[in-house]
C-alpha cells in the first residue's frame, strides 16, 4: 500500500507504463503469496508460486531503481522499501528451502 500511495505522484505519463508496473508487482507478491499458501498441499506448487513471489519482489526492486532515477522518488524512501523487499525475499528463501515445514502431506 505504501508503494501504491507514493507512486500516487509520480507524472501522468507514467500511468500507464512505471506506475502501474511497480504497482503491478508490488501486489502480485502478496497474491502469490496467498496462491502458494492455498497450494501448500503440494510442495512443488507451493515452491513454484514462492518462486514467482521472489520474482515480482525482484521485479519491484527494480522499478523502484527506475523511479529514483526518474527523480520521481527519493533515494531515501526507495532505499527503505527496497530493504524491505530484500527481507521478503529472504523470507521467501528460507520458506523455499524448507518448503517441507510449510506443507501439508
Amino acid at each position: 500500500m505504501e508503494i501504491f500511495e507514493l507512486t500516487k505522484r509520480f507524472p501522468v505519463e507514467e500511468r500507464y507504463s512505471l506506475t502501474d508496473q511497480i504497482r503491478r508487482s508490488s501486489r502480485s507478491v502478496c497474491a502469490n503469496l496467498g496462491e502458494a499458501w492455498r497450494k501448500r498441499r503440494y510442495k512443488a506448487a507451493f515452491i513454484g508460486k514462492l518462486s514467482d513471489c521472489q520474482v515480482e519482489a525482484t521485479e519491484t526492486q527494480i522499478w523502484l531503481e527506475f523511479s529514483v532515477k526518474c527523480q520521481y522518488l527519493d533515494a531515501d524512501s526507495a532505499r527503505d522499501l527496497y530493504r524491505r523487499y530484500d527481507q521478503v525475499l529472504g523470507q521467501l528463501t528460507t520458506m523455499i528451502k524448507d518448503a517441507s515445514n510449510w506443507t501439508n502431506p
